[in-house]
C-alpha cells in the first residue's frame, strides 16, 4: 500500500480517520477526509501505543495496526485459516487460554497453529466439540472461567522456564543475528554489526545464524519466519532508529510482554550506553523465541563487539527465580 501523511486527501484518509476515532484517537480539528496536523497526532498517539515507530505516518505496519485494533473478542468466528486471522480479538482469545493454562504461545494477534491447539485442548477439557472454531459457545465457556484468568500465562511461564534451563555459557547457542534493510544504507551499516557480531560468538563456539546475505534484502516478516524455522535460541535485530530514539527493544503489548527480551534487552542496553523499551516490531512480534531490536545511528563493528559481549555475559547472568507451576489447566 501507499504512505499516508500530512497533506494526503481522500476516501483513504478518512477511513484512518473513522477507524482511528472509533479506537479513540479523534482527528479533532481536521476536515474529514484531510491528512492534518491532528490525523497526525492522532496517528502518532496510537503508534506509541501499539508499539509501533511514531513517525505520524500510516505504512502497512500502522495500517495493519488499526485493522487488527478494531476487532473485539466476539465479533466473528475466530478459527484456523489461510492467511491467518490476526487481530486483538485473536490476542485476547490467546491471553485468556494462555491464563488457563492452555499454551497458545505469544500473544501476537495471529491466529496459528499453538493458539489452534490450544483452542481445542479446551474445548476438549470442558467437554465441547472440537471443532477449534472460537465461536459464542466456546467464548462464553472461557467467560465462565473467568475467575482464573488473573493467573500468570503459560507463555510467561515458559520464558521463565526457559531462563531457569539457560546454559552458563553461549557454547552451542544458536544466535539469530538480523540486519535489517529497509534501504541500502541500512543494509550497509547494520550488516558490519551483525557480521561483526556472528564472527565472534562463532568463536566463542555458538551457532551465528544470519537472517539474509550481504547483498540481498528481505521484508522484515520473512525474515521473522526465517528465524522461527530455523529453531532459533535468542534473536537480535540490528536497524537503523527512524522515528524514534536509540534504544534496544523488546516485545511488549498490551496484552503482553517478554520478561526474557526484556532481560536481554537490558542486558545489551547496558553494555552499549542505551535505554530499553517494549515495542512490537514484527521481529519482535513474530519471533518463537527472545528477541530485541537494538536500534542506534552508531552502527558498525564496535556495536557488533559490544553486543556479542553483552550476549555472552547474558548466558552467564541471566537467572529468575522458579516459574509459578504451570498447572494442568481447567478440569470438568
Amino acid at each position: 500500500m501507499r504512505l499516508y501523511r500530512v497533506g494526503d486527501s481522500g476516501t483513504a484518509v478518512r477511513d484512518i480517520q473513522d477507524r482511528l476515532t472509533a479506537l479513540g484517537y479523534p482527528s479533532g480539528a481536521d476536515h474529514r477526509s484531510e491528512f492534518g496536523d491532528m490525523t497526525r497526532s492522532a496517528v502518532v498517539a496510537f503508534q506509541r501505543q501499539r508499539g509501533l515507530p511514531a513517525d505520524g505516518i500510516v505504512g502497512p505496519e500502522t495500517w495493519r495496526a488499526i485493522y487488527e485494533a478494531g476487532f473485539r473478542l466476539g465479533d466473528r468466528l475466530l478459527y484456523h485459516r489461510r492467511p491467518m486471522l490476526r487481530g486483538d480479538d485473536v490476542a485476547e482469545l490467546q491471553r485468556r487460554l494462555n491464563s488457563l493454562g492452555f499454551d497458545a504461545g505469544k500473544v501476537d494477534g495471529t491466529l496459528g497453529p499453538n493458539t489452534l491447539r490450544a483452542l481445542i485442548d479446551f474445548q476438549q477439557n470442558r467437554g465441547m466439540a472440537e471443532d477449534g472454531i472460537a465461536g459464542p459457545r466456546t467464548l462464553a465457556e472461557l467467560h465462565l472461567v473467568a475467575r482464573a484468568t488473573q493467573k500468570t500465562g503459560r507463555e510467561a511461564i515458559r520464558e521463565r522456564e526457559w531462563l531457569r534451563g539457560l546454559p552458563d555459557s553461549v557454547v552451542g547457542a544458536r544466535v539469530f543475528l538480523d540486519p535489517a534493510c529497509r534501504d541500502a544504507d541500512e543494509a550497509d551499516r547494520t550488516w558490519l554489526a551483525a557480521s561483526e557480531t556472528a564472527l565472534l560468538l562463532q568463536q566463542e563456539g555458538a551457532i551465528p545464524l544470519l537472517s539474509r546475505s550481504s547483498d540481498i534484502t528481505l521484508p522484515e516478516r520473512i525474515r521473522a519466519r526465517r528465524a522461527n524455522r530455523l529453531g532459533a535460541s535468542l534473536i537480535v535485530s540490528f536497524q537503523l532508529p527512524y522515528a524514534e530514539p536509540a534504544a534496544v527493544f523488546f516485545f511488549a503489548s498490551s496484552m503482553s510482554r517478554s520478561e526474557a527480551g526484556a532481560l536481554l534487552a537490558a542486558a545489551i542496553a547496558d553494555r552499549i550506553g542505551l535505554p530499553f523499551e517494549g515495542r512490537a516490531h514484527p521481529i519482535l512480534k513474530e519471533t518463537r523465541a527472545p528477541a530485541v531490536v537494538v536500534a542506534t545511528h552508531d552502527m558498525g563493528r564496535e556495536l557488533g563487539t559490544l553486543v556479542a559481549a553483552a550476549i555472552s555475559g547474558f548466558f552467564s547472568s541471566a537467572k529468575v527465580d522458579d516459574p509459578d507451576p504451570p498447572g494442568p489447566g481447567l478440569s470438568g
